[in-house]
């Protein structure tokens, strides 16, 4: 038998980090080779994607529970607080927030929505920015709706009220000298790059074994809706 500690349960919430809000639709265990291995199914709603994660990985890739109500409600309360100026290097910014998106905790994606949106309030976002904002923004919106058990329209409204007052106050300071460069297309491959290089790294470290189950994979994800 596997000896992996369960740290989750099955219809439970997690979050999954770069990837959204989840849920365990099983636990189960799968011989490889001579080892029995225990997994995580998690249905990923934003992306209609089943993964299938080991048990023993889970920790290492940060999923982890949604938060409850009273962090939630922080999380909206620091949302709405003044924000100290960032570089104007979206290079450097951009990759100051990708790490933080890794990293994944409810304000880590707070300060990722704050620092992106604060500063289109000065100068439309480059493409790769706006990406990586949307997608905080939604991570936020959906973590929030499940700990509180709101509707997410709700919960984007209320997102909406914290940021757009601050917001208004940006726009309306003096002009910021800005060295930003709008042209990030090369710095787009670059990055592209190393999100595919990731992904590919955390195929490797969930399990060598784990694309076994591909076909697993494709089965119970037309299995669960």
């Amino acid at each position: 038998m596997s000896e992996e500690i369960v740290e989750f349960a099955v219809d439970q919430r997690v979050v999954y980090p770069s990837q959204g809000v989840g849920q365990i639709k099983d636990i189960f265990e799968k011989k490889v080779g001579d080892k029995t291995v225990k997994y995580y199914k998690i249905y990923l709603e934003v992306s209609d994607m089943v993964v299938m994660i080991p048990v023993a990985n889970a920790a290492m890739i940060g999923i982890r529970p949604i938060v409850c109500a009273a962090d939630a409600e922080k999380a909206l309360e620091i949302l709405g607080e003044a924000i100290e100026p960032v570089t104007s290097d979206w290079k450097l910014r951009y990759q100051m927030n990708l790490d933080l998106l890794k990293k994944g905790s409810i304000f880590d994606i707070v300060s990722i929505v704050r620092c992106l949106y604060h500063r289109s309030k000065v100068k439309e976002l480059p493409i790769l920015e706006r990406k990586l904002y949307d997608n905080a923004k939604k991570l936020l919106e959906d973590e929030i709706a499940f700990a509180l058990g709101k509707p997410s329209k709700e919960i984007e409204a209320m997102l909406h009220a914290k940021l757009e007052p601050l917001g208004a106050l940006v726009a309306k300071k003096s002009p910021i000298i800005d060295d930003d460069e709008d042209d990030d297309d090369e710095f787009g491959d670059e990055i592209n790059d190393s999100e595919d290089s990731d992904n590919e790294d955390s195929d490797d470290d969930d399990d060598s074994d784990e694309s076994d189950s591909g076909d697993d994979m494709e089965d119970d994800g037309d299995d669960d809706e």
